[in-house]
Parts: C-alpha cells; structure tokens; sequence
C-alpha cells in the first residue's frame, strides 16, 4: 500500500506552528498504539511518512488513519510500514468509509452493516480514531467491519 488522501483542513488539532508536526503525530500513535513497532513519522508539507512494523493488517490501518486525522495532514505514505512476517499484508475485508456532513454512526451502521443498533462494532474497529461516539466530523476517515 502506498499512499492515502486525507481532507488537511479537519481532524485532530495535534500540533501548532511552532511545534514538531512528526513528533506530536508519533505520540498520538503511540498513545493508543494499535501494534506498530519501531515507529518513525516525517512530516514534510502536509504529507506524513509512516514507517515501522505492524502486528497485522488492521494496527497498519489504524496507524495510518491516525496519522491522516489530523489537522494539516493531506496525505500519508506508508512505503515504510510493513506486516510483521507470517502476517497477511493485503488489505483487511474491512472498507474505508469518510464520514459526511450529517452522518450518525448509527446511520452508517444501518447502510453498511444492515443494522443501526451495530454502529458499536464501528466504534471497536475504531477505538485509536473515534475516541467520542458522540464526536465524529466531516471527512473524517474511519473502518467499516465486515
């Protein structure tokens, strides 16, 4: 996987302009680290480089919408974050889903999981992202489970 678009302008408030973009986006993983090793992030215009070892493909899919809801992020490559070895590296049954004006969890639960009562298994595939079931915004970049 290479790189993912993220909306700059929405997201996290994580760092001001006197402050160490990549550092501050390494904290807010580590924090609520979803099983990335050796983490490293660069940041450099907007764009943020990943690179570490993921305990399988759903902690390298949190890490990098971590890194991509944040304020002042447009993009994220992640050429340096592989799979830890004997794991799948291709991508997870999971989909991306950008949340929209208007959306409710309960609304995305109902169109994609058949159910609006299961938007809590959104929120468990979510947890390092959705920290208020209450708080979700526009573009905002969340996994849908299958």
């Amino acid at each position: 996987m290479g790189f993912f678009d993220f909306a700059s302008s929405i997201g996290n408030k994580l760092f001001g302009k006197d402050d160490d973009p990549a550092e501050a986006i390494s904290d807010h993983i580590e924090k609520d680290n979803p099983g990335v090793k050796d983490l490293k992030v660069e940041v450099n215009d907007g764009v943020a480089t990943v690179k570490g070892e993921a305990k399988d493909q759903s902690a390298f899919e949190k890490a990098i919408l971590m890194a991509g809801n944040v304020i002042g992020i447009s993009e994220v490559k992640a050429e340096g974050l592989s799979v830890e070895e004997g794991q799948a590296a291709t991508p997870s049954d999971d989909q991306f889903y950008t949340i929209e004006k208007g959306d409710t969890l309960w609304a995305i639960a109902a169109e994609h999981l058949g159910n609006g009562a299961k938007y809590t298994e959104i929120v468990d595939a979510n947890l390092e992202v959705i920290k208020d079931a209450d708080l979700i915004f526009p573009g905002q970049k969340i996994r849908i489970p299958k």
